[in-house]
């Protein structure tokens, strides 16, 4: 009996092993579970904030390129209104200049007609003055003829001559119209016209003007008519 009631408390020592065993089994496996379970929840909060990381960094990108568009397009539009700005101002300074320069070609070929005109009108004044200082010469020389026909001194002929001929220098001198010399002068081709050469007699007498054959005139600076003349070599 006592062998009986031994085996009895053994046998429940036993069970209550064993549940407790079983108890520390499953709360063992549920402390894993747990475990695992909170590993699973960090790597998905893990996940999770990478993700969001990702999505705030292309959020970023996408407001970065948005603002690039934007101040581009900004940019774009002022270089339009800047050269729009420009082009208006370049057609009224374009308008400008060419009504200037329309104001300047009427006024130049007004100018050119005038000038011609001018030119014309002096022309005819300054070969009516030249008739004009001419006709008292011409008077001279038809009183001259008369007299030399009636008249046998010849003294007195040459004098009239004479007198005719500074009459008419005194013409010339009033107009600027002056003799070129020549006789005795360096040959210069900007006065003086060659009309013969011959040997020089003297050394010094080389590349000289001997003789004049016909005497060139100038009006002031401009040689109306070259003196025609002989040089010696």
């Amino acid at each position: 009996m006592k062998e009986k009631e031994s085996e009895i408390p053994n046998e429940e020592m036993n069970s209550e092993q064993e549940c407790q065993q079983k108890h520390d089994n499953l709360s063992g496996d549920s402390d894993n579970n747990q475990v695992e379970n909170d590993m699973d929840l960090s790597e998905n909060d893990t996940e999770n904030t990478q993700m969001e990381q990702n999505d705030a960094k292309e959020e970023e990108k996408a407001g970065d390129k948005k603002k690039n568009r934007s101040f581009f397009g900004r940019k774009k539009s002022d270089e339009e209104e800047k050269l729009k700005k420009e082009l208006e101002e370049l057609d009224i300074k374009y308008k400008e200049l060419n009504d200037r320069f329309l104001r300047l070609y009427s006024e130049f070929d007004n100018y050119k007609k005038r000038t011609n005109k001018e030119k014309l009108d002096l022309l005819s004044t300054a070969s009516e003055k030249v008739i004009l200082g001419l006709l008292p010469v011409i008077d001279d020389f038809e009183r001259a003829i008369d007299a030399n026909g009636k008249s046998e001194d010849v003294n007195a002929i040459k004098e009239g001559f004479v007198l005719i001929y500074n009459k008419l220098q005194q013409l010339l001198k009033r107009f600027d119209v002056e003799e070129i010399k020549a006789k005795g002068e360096e040959f210069n081709t900007d006065y003086h016209e060659a009309i013969t050469h011959f040997p020089a007699q003297k050394e010094e007498d080389k590349g000289k003007v001997m003789d004049v054959t016909e005497k060139g005139y100038k009006i002031k600076d401009k040689v109306i008519r070259y003196s025609k003349v002989v040089v010696a070599n």
